[in-house]
């Protein structure tokens, strides 16, 4: 399912370096993710995938590179900023509110769309009574996307865990991105749960034509997904390539295997 964009790409990431005292987190990462492209980046535990993200979307100040979204470099920005200008994020584990609904979890993620004041918020009149339908019927599609329909009204914390990273997923869906990171989507998923997730995936792709990064160690899922994979050893890239040409790479074979390819 290879699509490759002419255009310019919506993310680009450019010599990456990362270090936390002595410990080099990320040397020299450089990656583009075009518009509608699936991205996945892999690699043993501890090869830096989630330290990609947390540079990303401003969690971690990288010491040297530049990444550019759209045209706007993201370097310095708060999670918040980065957030509003269209990253979306899911996490490895869940950070639901477990005693709110699946509908009001999904409602947090359009906070950063609303412009109600406090007091109109208070009353619920006017403009935040038209806000809320707004973004309740957002959510709805979202609900409808990913079949959530029999949980709607379900507390978070009841979810089955498989339900739950699909709230995980529409939370961030809610919030209207134009880059999806995606943290490990089907960790501690059983086969079924694992099948779904990645239907709900395609169909996400397809319905919102979203740019993703993926991040999973379940390389069946991303070799049948993704676009283009990149991998990564000690924070260090090895390769970057479409799925077949990962699955070839001797390098990357030595990084999972522990010896010669």
């Amino acid at each position: 399912m290879e699509r490759v964009s002419e255009a310019a790409p919506l993310l680009e990431v450019s010599d990456l370096t990362l270090r936390f005292g002595g410990v080099t987190a990320l040397n020299g990462v450089s990656f583009t993710v075009g518009r509608g492209e699936l991205f996945a980046v892999i690699g043993p535990n501890g090869a830096g995938k989630t330290s990609i993200f947390n540079c990303v979307n401003g969690v971690y100040r990288p010491q040297r590179g530049t990444i550019t979204l759209a045209g706007t470099r993201l370097n310095g920005r708060s999670p918040a900023a980065v957030a509003g200008m269209g990253v979306a994020r899911t996490f490895q584990n869940l950070g639901l509110f477990e005693q709110l609904t699946l509908v009001e979890n999904l409602m947090l993620g359009r906070h950063h769309l609303m412009r109600t004041g406090l007091l109109a918020g208070m009353f619920w009149w006017g403009r935040a009574k038209r806000e809320e339908v707004e973004h309740r019927a957002a959510c709805e599609e979202i609900v409808e996307l990913l079949e959530l329909e029999p949980y709607r009204h379900t507390p978070a914390g009841l979810l089955p865990y498989g339900v739950a990273k699909r709230a995980e997923l529409g939370r961030a869906l809610a919030m209207a991105p134009t880059l999806l990171l995606l943290d490990e989507p089907v960790a501690g998923m059983n086969v079924e749960e694992t099948e779904d997730m990645a239907r709900y995936l395609v169909e996400v792709r397809r319905e919102l034509d979203l740019a993703m990064i993926l991040v999973e160690h379940d390389t069946r899922l991303v070799m049948d997904l993704a676009d283009r994979v990149l991998a990564l050893d000690f924070g260090t890239p090895i390769a970057t390539g479409t799925p077949g040409e990962i699955q070839r790479d001797p390098k990357v074979v030595e990084a999972y295997l522990g010896g010669a390819a």
